[in-house]
């Protein structure tokens, strides 16, 4: 159901393609499928569509409790109350997942070779690319980079389980979670487990195995 229509920075009622034309509109639904940029992931796009009209979500944002569908309205007339259809561009959804669990490897490639004190500081995935902000002693070396690397694609060979759970916080840091420095977190958690590799508290969207990354390539190092 739409529940909220943003126009020229106001709530409307009702919009049309014809009024609208290329200004930007944000439309808010009572539910969506919709992944909302957070903890480094980009947010979705895709359509939404209903009883006469078509919406092109070119962003998904969170403000606050609140998911923002951000974009243009392509055609026809939406009000609020409307029901509609919301469809997530599931290619790139894929590739965003195959990126999300490829930095959850890395993150723990980075400790196995580097040591505990690659700490991660940041991050950006997005459709099949990722980067990854972490402070360290020294400069990352070439043979350690062939390390990393390889110590990620040892982890997708054995396409391990991704399992996710929800649980207290207490309990996510005793089962050795790793969290993101300076980060605050609700006493309620989503933990993200890949094999006996890698458990970190994380709300992205993740693949079902490691498996499914295919192959994970370092391109660069700065």
């Amino acid at each position: 159901e739409v529940v909220g229509l943003i126009a020229d920075q106001k709530l409307q009622d009702n919009l049309s393609a014809d009024a609208v034309k290329e200004t930007p509109v944000v439309m808010v639904l009572k539910e969506t499928p919709f992944y909302g940029e957070a903890g480094g992931q980009v947010g979705d796009t895709g359509t939404i569509s209903g009883k006469g009209f078509e919406f092109k979500v070119e962003d998904t944002q969170k403000d606050g409790e609140l998911i923002l569908h951000l974009g243009t309205l392509t055609s026809g007339k939406v009000n609020t109350g409307d029901q509609a259809t919301a469809t997530v561009d599931a290619d790139r959804r894929a590739g965003i997942r195959r990126a999300h669990s490829a930095t959850h490897l890395l993150h723990h490639a980075l400790h196995i070779t580097l040591g505990k004190d690659a700490v991660q500081r940041g991050s950006k995935v997005e459709q099949d690319q990722l980067r990854f902000d972490f402070s360290h002693k020294s400069a990352v070396t070439s043979e350690e980079l062939i390390q990393i690397e390889d110590e990620i694609n040892r982890c997708v060979s054995l396409g391990e389980g991704v399992d996710t759970q929800m649980m207290d916080l207490a309990d996510a840091r005793n089962l050795g979670a790793m969290a993101l420095f300076g980060e605050k977190y609700p006493d309620r958690v989503r933990v993200v487990q890949m094999g006996d590799f890698s458990v970190e508290l994380c709300g992205g969207t993740h693949l079902a195995n490691t498996g499914q990354v295919g192959f994970c390539k370092i391109v660069s190092e700065e």
